[in-house]
């Protein structure tokens, strides 16, 4: 995938699917340019036996094919920058997972639309409540589901088109405000500077 978004949005869709009913989204970027990206739910969890195998590509619960490449290439992009993959996991208690990669690592992709992506993900699952929050160190970006239907009340769907527009432009506003640039020059043949 060419955006770190794209990885974010395939595995909360994985929490949605597995019957999750909160889904945790939180980015941390810190001074030395490192991102911590943890997704955690609710939902069905996984056993162990299914977990140590959660990232070859051919193992997957999907009935209409016999590869799952969401996981294997997220922990590849990942590993590719330096950093890591890590996945917990209990039955019946839900699932995190937990990527860091280093952002001014050349082979790091960009982050992507973020904004667009938590929006897409609230209007496909009205129903699901999500937390999002981005930490850089120029500042946060925090949405939650919960406090959204508490102002709109619950005659309100998530899944308007205007409040889809609005969760966008409104996380298009705070993202720009807590962005962090990633200087070209730091950057050498992959290695940091």
């Amino acid at each position: 995938m060419k955006e770190l978004s794209l990885h974010l949005l395939d595995v909360a869709k994985n929490s949605v699917t597995a019957g999750a009913r909160h889904v945790d989204i939180s980015l941390e970027e810190d001074p030395q340019g490192w991102l911590t990206v943890s997704i955690r739910d609710d939902g069905r969890g996984m056993a162990p036996e299914f977990l140590a195998r959660v990232t070859d590509p051919f193992t997957t619960t999907r009935t209409t094919r016999k590869v799952g490449l969401g996981l294997p290439l997220y922990r590849l992009t990942a590993e590719q920058t330096g950093g890591s993959l890590d996945i917990r996991s209990q039955v019946g208690r839900g699932t995190t997972v937990t990527a860091r990669f280093q952002r001014r690592h050349l082979d790091c992709p960009p982050l992507g639309d973020l904004p667009g992506t938590v929006a897409m993900l609230i209007q496909g699952s009205p129903d699901i409540e999500f937390t999002y929050r981005h930490t850089t160190p120029n500042g946060a970006v925090e949405l939650s589901t919960a406090e959204l239907r508490d102002i709109l009340g619950e005659d309100v769907s998530l899944a308007e088109p205007e409040i889809f527009a609005w969760i966008q432009d409104y996380l298009t506003e705070q993202e720009e405000q807590a962005a962090v640039d990633i200087d070209p020059a730091a950057m050498i043949e992959g290695e940091i500077t």
